[in-house]
């Protein structure tokens, strides 16, 4: 059995579920925007600001909707 790394957890509930999937969306939605495949646009995720401030569950930002972190994303210098 493999074990999960990272559980988020918001005001004491799991929701990793909820950002994992939030994440996926995201990548999703860079890669078409991009023209990218979804393994470099993931890279070029992990490696951003934005996906840390996603981490952060108090920043809220996994509660946005993903169109608005993939702008976040582009602001934040990515080309």
């Amino acid at each position: 059995m493999e074990c999960v790394k990272d559980i988020y957890i918001y005001k004491g509930k799991d929701i990793s579920f909820l950002v994992v999937k939030k994440i996926e969306q995201v990548v999703f939605l860079i890669a078409q925007k991009s023209g990218k495949s979804f393994e470099e646009a993931y890279s070029a995720f992990l490696n951003s600001q934005t996906y840390a401030t996603l981490q952060n569950t108090n920043t809220l930002m996994w509660y946005e909707n993903a169109e608005f972190i993939v702008e976040e994303f582009y602001l934040n210098g990515y080309v």
